[in-house]
């Protein structure tokens, strides 16, 4: 029986994935195998050793020391793309509001007492300080092309926007997705010094930390618009706030509130709405639990941010999985203490990502807690999961 801890509100269509007659969802994380959740903050501290995978309802994983379960062998599986439509909407739909001045308009329009003046009138007369721009032949920079980007690209395509995007590290497959007409640059710079309006949606990790800032800020176009749905750390707010004070950026919009930034006039900052549809929710939570499921009943590896992708077909009632670190000779030492067992391979796949390595071994027969211990016992192995009958 695998039993899973369960942080935050997950969808119920995920959940009820878990067949009952393999899955208990358990109130106590000391006797847990697995953890899902979505925003909850896990430090490695509070982290059992008997927790085999951990599965992040979301794209972000900022909640979760990624690094200390890489070291114990443990995967980290993730949700990129279940959210896209929900932060794309959301995307386009602050890139028109921004551009139309809806919310400053709004707030004119509030502060009009209709039983001391003429409303009409005054609307009238106040409405040309509310005028914007119509977004075709604009140029919109997209920060990062996972899978909201490419999705926010071809979007602002069809409104009849050019489009330029920044992303070093872009994936065939989404490459694939991204619409012939969104032009990819080689830097940040250009994107900057081109648009007209820059979206970001890229991670928050060491090397995007204060990513946007006033050297890239200053490269814009007096009147542009920044939009952030990725996370506040990659926006230096201080370098925005200064830079809107001096009619530099026309409008920010994010959705990470703080005192600094909250009651701004030209800042636009949402209660983290990004992925906050039940479509996304549902999505998300459906996906990686069948990731979750996935691995911890065959070993396949789907969506994993520290692991390499690893799936083969179970071709025997008797599998092994094996975490290690990437050094050499691992497989050869494995495949030997099978073989002095007598247990023949039937199928094999290894795979590396970086330092981490990780191996699907199935056997033609059943597997010995006296051979598991030594592998176990290799120098390297950071994680040995038997999956027999």
């Amino acid at each position: 029986m695998y039993k899973v801890k369960i942080f935050n509100n997950i969808a119920t269509s995920g959940l009820e994935r878990l067949d009952s007659n393999k899955y208990q969802i358990i109130d106590d994380l000391s006797k847990s195998t697995s953890i899902v959740l979505r925003s909850h903050k896990l430090t490695e501290d509070n982290i059992p050793l008997s927790i085999d995978a951990i599965g992040r309802a979301g794209a972000g994983v900022n909640n979760i020391p990624v690094d200390a379960m890489s070291d114990r062998g443990v995967p980290v599986f993730n949700a990129p793309g279940a959210n896209a439509n929900a932060v794309k909407e959301l995307t386009i739909a602050s890139l028109l509001i921004a551009a139309r001045n809806i919310c400053i308009a709004r707030d004119y329009v509030r502060s009009l007492d209709p039983q001391k003046i003429d409303i009409k009138k005054s609307v009238e007369a106040g409405k040309k300080q509310f005028a914007g721009i119509e977004l075709p032949g604009r140029t919109l920079g997209v920060v990062g092309l996972g899978s909201i980007g490419v999705s926010v690209a071809n979007s602002a395509l069809a409104l009849g926007m050019k489009v330029v995007g920044f992303d070093p590290k872009v994936t065939i497959n989404n490459a694939w997705k991204l619409s012939s007409g969104v032009q990819k640059v080689e830097s940040l710079e250009e994107i900057f010094k081109r648009s007209d309006a820059v979206t970001i949606h890229v991670p928050l990790i060491d090397e995007t930390k204060d990513l946007i800032n006033s050297k890239s800020i200053n490269l814009l176009k007096k009147g542009s618009i920044l939009i952030n749905f990725s996370r506040a750390g990659i926006v230096n707010t201080e370098d925005i706030l200064r830079s809107l004070d001096s009619d530099g950026l026309s409008c920010y919009v994010c959705d990470f509130p703080e005192p600094s930034i909250m009651f701004h006039e030209k800042i636009i900052a949402l209660p983290h709405l990004g992925a906050s549809t039940h479509e996304a929710e549902e999505n998300c939570a459906i996906m990686v639990i069948e990731n979750l499921k996935d691995y911890l009943e065959n070993g396949n590896i789907n969506y994993s941010v520290n692991f390499p992708e690893a799936n083969m077909p179970r071709n025997s009632a008797y599998r092994l999985t094996i975490a290690n670190k990437n050094i050499p000779n691992m497989v050869g030492q494995i495949t030997a203490i099978l073989a002095a067992e007598n247990l023949n391979i039937e199928d094999l796949l290894n795979k590396s990502s970086g330092s981490l390595a990780y191996t699907i071994v199935d056997v033609d027969k059943e597997i010995s807690n006296d051979v598991l211990g030594k592998i176990s016992d290799i120098d390297g192995i950071l994680r040995l999961r038997y999956l027999g009958i």
